[in-house]
């Protein structure tokens, strides 16, 4: 069953090992374990329901309570201390775009505002309650998740918008066919909610990210219906799909999806290479990019990530056998790890991951061959779990993502993990910091940082400390030129720095777009723009 405070399967436990704990101890100090609220003790704090009866709108505590967060820390904060202080006021699960239509018609006679719920990992804040007076209703589309249509001719497959990454992989792969689409989140978060969020897959090199895959679709609006037909290409004004993507539930509720799917490829092989430095390991990276090598994935591990995952390994003989051939070639403190993919037509993928370890043996790389990205293949949708068996032993887990052009990259790095340790050291504690590159372009790279530090064992504190470390690394993010978010969207964290990105007459043509669709403001109020009084009702 999926946990209602926490991250995944309930069932499933991300194990610690001893070296890796007391190496976290060694860098933060020892943590100190948090006592959660019960579910019972959150649900008590679920009030009256301010909605009309209407037959598909569900009003329970539990439902109302486990549809009222999604993943961000300030939400695990809210659940674990059992301090949820705003729910929605009613859950309706439609099972079709017409009852989506309705139950918009009934949000709009009731003046309700309304929220789109889809796999409900949202880390910025996108499933956040508003306070006031005005009813909320939560949209959850987790059965509009059917297969409507294959076209294999064309390679188009169209979905109900709510079905989540391995139900939609599985009804492909039944016809020989994948969308190739994996973030992280994959096995909880769902086709529309990558698409209003513009979400990457890991292997997005090969795949593209969610907008070369999403061709077309429908959208319920408040003021109507967006059809949005499928074309290889276009030169016909506007593209209806861009104000889908990224819109972030703010005007309306995509129903269904239809996305640009790829035939089962013959082979798919990860490799792992180590480099000395981090200097070496970018100019690598930056040249198989340039290259445009048919890859599939490129992953990046600085030297402090690296440590940290051979530490979280385990197998303490075999990482020693490793960390001693490392050695002798010249990796040793400073070393990073490259993880590299290719999957595809088996000829196209031994030319591509040749050339690739070509490219990375010319800066100094090391490759240590299949074992160790098999691995990670195995565990790649665990390592989130990493969360919930922290948090036990009284610490916490964040992270910050952004983008930009290879110039930029290696400063970016360092400047968010630098904002990241004076945050936390006016709270008075450590950090442990460390960042991958987790997309390349010839461009540039993503540049994705993770946080590890204590807990206080106190709400206020704990969010304070939140507070501190997410101002500072989001303003180190707009300072270095970044974007406020590569992968995880704006929600409410990130929308006040979005000015910056946008500049003001952008986000009020961004504003005036919303309108359009959502005249009255009843649709996700205080998500994506910076906030104004008037969404908050």
């Amino acid at each position: 069953m999926r946990r209602w405070n926490g991250w995944g399967d309930d069932s499933i436990n991300f194990a610690i090992n001893d070296d890796a704990l007391a190496f976290l101890q060694q860098r933060i100090g020892q943590g100190q374990a948090v006592s959660d609220a019960s579910l019972a003790q959150a649900c008590s704090a679920v009030p009256a329901s301010r909605l009309p009866p209407h037959p598909l709108v569900e009003t329970g505590a539990e439902v109302r309570m486990r549809n009222s967060l999604g993943q961000s820390l300030p939400d695990w904060l809210k659940l674990r201390y059992g301090r949820i202080d705003s729910f929605p006021d009613g859950v309706a699960f439609p099972e079709s775009g017409e009852q989506v239509r309705s139950l918009l018609n009934y949000a709009q006679a009731c003046g309700a505002t309304v929220i789109p719920y889809g796999g409900g990992t949202s880390v910025v804040g996108h499933l956040s309650v508003p306070h006031g007076q005005v009813p909320v209703l939560s949209m959850n589309m987790s059965r509009l998740s059917g297969l409507i249509n294959l076209d294999k001719t064309a390679q188009l497959a169209r979905f109900g918008a709510g079905v989540f990454g391995p139900d939609l992989e599985a009804q492909l792969r039944a016809q020989g066919y994948t969308l190739g689409h994996f973030p992280q989140s994959f096995e909880y978060s769902s086709l529309g909610g990558w698409i209003v969020t513009r979400s990457s897959g890991q292997q997005s090199l090969r795949y593209g990210r969610i907008e070369q895959l999403f061709a077309g679709g429908r959208l319920e609006a408040p003021s109507g219906r967006l059809d949005i037909p499928t074309f290889p290409a276009s030169a016909a004004g506007s593209d209806l799909r861009e104000m889908v993507l990224g819109s972030e539930g703010r005007i309306g509720i995509l129903t269904e999806a239809v996305v640009r799917v790829t035939p089962l490829p013959e082979r798919e092989v990860f490799h792992a290479v180590f480099f000395p430095d981090w200097d070496a390991a970018q100019e690598a990276i930056r040249m198989i990019a340039q290259a445009k090598l048919p890859l599939s994935m490129l992953r990046l591990s600085n030297a402090t990530e690296t440590l940290t995952t051979l530490t979280l390994a385990g197998h303490k003989k075999l990482i020693g056998a490793l960390e001693t051939y490392l050695g002798w070639r010249g990796c040793k403190d400073q070393k990073c790890l490259l993880m590299l993919g290719a999957s595809g037509h088996k000829a196209t993928v031994a030319h591509a991951i040749k050339m690739a370890l070509q490219i990375a043996r010319q800066q100094q790389g090391v490759p240590v061959g299949q074992a160790m990205g098999q691995k990670w293949k195995q565990n790649r949708f665990r390592s989130v779990y990493l969360r919930n068996s922290l948090w036990q032993q009284g610490y916490a887990i964040d992270t910050v993502e952004t983008a930009c052009d290879w110039p930029k990259v290696k400063g970016m790095m360092l400047t968010v993990e630098q904002a990241a340790t004076e945050a936390l050291a006016e709270c008075g504690e450590r950090v442990h910091t460390y960042t991958h590159l987790s997309h390349v372009y010839a461009q540039g790279a993503s540049v994705y940082t993770t946080f590890a530090y204590r807990l206080s064992g106190n709400y206020e504190q704990d969010l304070a400390r939140w507070q501190n470390l997410k101002t500072a690394v989001c303003e180190a993010i707009v300072s270095g030129g970044g974007t406020i978010s590569h992968q995880h969207g704006v929600g409410t964290d990130h929308a006040p720095y979005l000015s910056a990105e946008k500049g003001e007459f952008g986000i009020a043509a961004m504003r005036h777009l919303y309108t359009h669709f959502d005249p009255d403001g009843m649709m996700n109020p205080g998500k994506l723009l910076p906030p104004e009084l008037a969404e908050f009702k």
